[in-house]
């Protein structure tokens, strides 16, 4: 269990690289767009590089006629799943510093039980309990850092691209699931191919690049740094590849419902891992106490879902 915990904070660790880098990149004047598009450009040459190493040329040209026969499909989930996801991400990096978006950032648990509720799951009534305790801790971490110069649209910005963005990459995941499973309104796409983390990443960010360009040629944001442009890759080395490997690695070595638990509860961390990254290489102030209480309050809202899921993965193991 520690092993599996020390993984998990690994990848959690690297993880925060995202939203440290993000701001970095923020305060250095660079445009989101650029933050958010070079990311996944990055993580398409990456990754082709992976896949051609360790599953060969065959699995991989396989991999792109499965995105030729379904294009429309991949570049709908890749669009909303990534696209939208980082995009806003990226956009809140301007408004907020990165410890606080990685604290919004919990909320995509909530927000994976409204997606899950949209294809016709249910969830017993203690979860929205838990929901609200989390909710009301973001809520905190928030308004912490501009309430003595309060104003609701530098707050806007800073909050509500990220509560959108917790429901675009549950959503976009979720429609590459329903699709192997067999959807009857998507397309079949019952893949071994699929059983592959790093695959599914591959095809949704082949399928995000419409995306990246529309917005590139909409906004037309003037031409990125070259430290804009190695941060990006940075994020995408740091994040996209070591902390997903890691954090694969983990839960792969996981042979029990309370390990599995433990491995995902690790992932809470990365707020306090944005924050020192944030105080070591940005000279953020420590946060106030009201931000301490909402950070508080987010893990045990986090830590009550871990032990309810743990607890009911029990009953049916």
């Amino acid at each position: 269990m520690v092993a599996l915990i020390a993984l998990g904070l690994l990848s959690a660790l690297f993880f925060s690289s995202t939203f440290v880098l993000n701001r970095l990149m923020s305060l250095e004047g660079g445009h989101w767009v650029w933050s958010a598009s070079l990311r996944y450009v990055f993580m398409i040459v990456f990754l082709l590089i992976v896949i051609r190493l360790f599953q060969g040329k065959k699995p991989l040209s396989e991999l792109l006629k499965l995105f030729r026969e379904h294009w429309l499909f991949w570049t709908v989930a890749g669009s909303i799943g990534f696209g939208c996801f980082y995009a806003l991400l990226c956009f809140s990096a301007d408004y907020a510093p990165g410890w606080v978006i990685a604290a919004t950032w919990q909320l995509t648990i909530i927000a994976s039980l409204f997606v899950l509720m949209l294809f016709g799951r249910t969830f017993p009534k203690r979860i929205w309990v838990f929901s609200t305790i989390i909710v009301i801790g973001v809520g905190l971490v928030n308004t912490s850092h501009t309430i003595e110069h309060f104003h609701f649209v530098e707050f806007a910005k800073g909050a509500f691209p990220v509560l959108i963005a917790a429901f675009c990459y549950p959503f976009g995941n979720q429609l590459v699931w329903e699709s192997k499973h067999g959807h009857k309104h998507f397309p079949k796409i019952d893949s071994a191919l699929l059983d592959n983390a790093f695959n599914k990443v591959f095809l949704l960010s082949l399928g995000s690049l419409p995306f990246w360009v529309l917005l590139v040629v909409c906004i037309r944001p003037s031409a990125p740094t070259f430290g804009q442009v190695f941060n990006t890759s940075l994020v995408a080395l740091l994040s996209g590849l070591v902390a997903t490997t890691l954090f694969l690695l983990a839960r792969h070595r996981a042979h029990k419902s309370s390990e599995l638990a433990a491995v995902d509860a690790t992932q809470a961390s990365e707020v306090i891992f944005a924050l020192i990254g944030e105080m070591l290489f940005l000279g953020t102030e420590l946060p106030n106490a009201q931000a301490w209480i909402g950070i508080s309050l987010v893990f045990i809202g986090l830590g009550f879902f871990i032990y309810f899921q743990e607890k009911k993965s029990a009953i049916h193991d």
